[in-house]
């Protein structure tokens, strides 16, 4: 069994796909795969959105800011509505939006106070035939970005000596509304290039979560102490792992019994980790936890995704240890990277609960349950903030009132307002 939040093999072999088919392809292809539930996931979600986007920046020919934003803004609302249970889709989507402003910003301020007219290369003839007289568009965005970029290839390369004449592209700000066809077509070269740059920048941040969570583990989890975590994640586990290599502690694994019936061991290689060093793992069944409790030091819990209040949505089963460890008092801790925190604070407690097949908990042969018994079978559901002590994200560690600035860092508030998921929500 391939560890818990790694990447399935569909995944693999949509990312395999990209290069060789157009991007309308490529977006119905995911579309069909998120509705199958074919690439599910907080991280698998987020890469294959990620590269998505990062194709339709590359390969669509698009004449503007403006036009661009639209078209991720529409393939952004079809994904979410393929899947709306996974949040972090929404975020990448809302996080690239930011990106494209930031930039188109930062080049308006280069084209306005550093490029000479001569210095502009050509577009493609195609694009360069499609590209009608237009006006400079006046600022409108913060040039404030979450991320350090480097500068375009064209401000490195101006003359810093350089004076511009009346003819040149207005500084922002001017009021000047002349036609500048040429500096236009050079802010597409260079806007598409610092895009794709700030897009793989954010895959590879996505990538290097788990990394960053478990540095804080030897600062989490002290010797001697009783964990109780609920079917860790693969972030969870290696932040357990990285704590064992330098404390000894008692872990109290919860698992479902339908998992916990099977042959293979999702969690193996944990159990293997923690005993070599010392430490101890006990297996719980779900309906046995409350015996545990009153032990117990700290509960880690992985997050599918946070909400910007704090609330976080979880795999079925672990809203009641959260529960269970507020009245006893104990330290709840969730593991989670910025990229899960989700900016839309719209949502309500049910919309989070994801419903799946019930048939692991009652087989089709119990013909007189099956026709009488509605069976529901709850995979993810909603731990609401009051239950979170801590949230352990790849920036460090936050209280709930610390997030809001974490989201007002990522997120433009433009995009934070956007719905994506339009009439499909109402």
């Amino acid at each position: 069994m391939a560890p818990k939040g790694a990447h399935a093999p569909d995944l693999e072999k949509f990312l395999d796909t990209l290069k060789s088919r157009p991007v309308d392809a490529s977006v119905d292809s995911l579309i069909s795969l998120l509705k199958r539930r074919q690439i599910r996931g907080a991280e698998p979600c987020a890469i294959a959105t990620a590269h998505i986007l990062l194709q339709v920046v590359a390969k669509d020919k698009w004449i503007d800011v403006d036009q661009l934003i639209g078209r991720v803004q529409l393939i952004g609302r079809k994904l979410v509505t393929a899947q709306p249970h996974e949040l972090v889709i929404g975020n990448v989507v809302k996080r690239v939006l930011g990106l494209i402003r930031d930039e188109a910003e930062e080049d308006r301020n280069d084209n306005g106070t550093d490029t000479p007219p001569n210095a502009t290369p050509s577009l493609p003839p195609a694009i360069v035939a499609s590209t009608p007289e237009r006006l400079v568009r006046p600022a409108s965005l913060t040039a404030a970005g979450s991320f350090a970029r480097t500068q375009s290839m064209f401000t490195l390369l101006s003359d810093p000596d350089f004076d511009p004449s009346p003819t040149s592209t207005p500084r922002l700000g001017s009021g000047a509304s002349t036609p500048q066809r040429h500096p236009q077509s050079t802010n597409v070269h260079a806007l598409r290039s610092e895009v794709i740059d700030g897009i793989e920048e954010i895959m590879d941040e996505i990538r290097q979560v788990d990394e960053q969570v478990q540095a804080y583990a030897e600062i989490i989890i002290h010797p001697g102490d009783y964990i109780m975590v609920h079917q860790p994640s693969r972030t969870v586990q290696k932040f357990l792992m990285r704590a064992a290599t330098k404390r000894k502690f008692t872990l109290f694994l919860v698992v479902d019994p339908s998992e916990a019936s099977t042959t293979d061991d999702a969690y193996a290689s944990l159990r293997k980790s923690l005993s070599s060093g010392g430490s101890t793992v006990v297996n719980i069944m779900n309906v046995g936890l409350m015996a545990y409790m009153s032990r117990v030091n700290k509960v880690i819990l992985g997050a599918r995704a946070i909400t910007r209040k704090g609330g976080v949505v979880v795999d079925a089963g672990a809203a009641v240890i959260a529960r269970a460890a507020r009245e006893q008092g104990r330290t709840v801790i969730v593991l989670g990277g910025v990229y899960k925190l989700s900016p839309d604070s719209r949502y309500h407690d049910e919309t989070f609960v994801e419903w799946g097949d019930p048939s692991k908990y009652v087989n089709f042969a119990d013909g007189e349950m099956v026709q009488q018994v509605r069976v529901r079978n709850a995979l993810a559901e909603f731990v609401p903030t009051e239950l979170v002590n801590t949230y352990i994200t790849n920036l460090g560690a936050h209280s709930k009132d610390h997030l809001h600035g974490i989201v007002a860092d990522h997120y433009k508030e433009e995009d934070i307002n956007f719905d994506l998921f339009g009439k499909t929500q109402r």
